[in-house]
């Protein structure tokens, strides 16, 4: 199986729209008398924190991508000598 990343962002996004849509199915259906007002600030929390992850995630990925580059370019560089230089 082929290695993907992950978006805890998207994840984050996800949940928080299937619980709007299950607190929507469950007004109109009469389970859940909730003001449409209620739904605003879910809303707009869960666009908060799928920011703020995706934001998390950026900030680790990028440190872990800096941290391997530096150790990839600590060997000492290749020789300019050889068959380049007789040219």
């Amino acid at each position: 199986m082929l290695r993907h990343e992950i978006r805890p962002g998207r994840a984050v996004a996800g949940v928080v729209m299937l619980a709007l849509a299950a607190g929507y199915a469950a007004d109109a259906a009469g389970a859940w008398d909730a003001p449409w007002v209620f739904f605003f600030p879910l809303f707009f929390g869960g666009l908060w924190l799928a920011a703020t992850a995706t934001w998390v995630n950026y900030l680790i990925r990028r440190r872990r991508v800096a941290r391997r580059a530096s150790t990839e370019n600590a060997a000492a560089p290749p020789s300019t000598s050889g068959s380049q230089a007789m040219r």
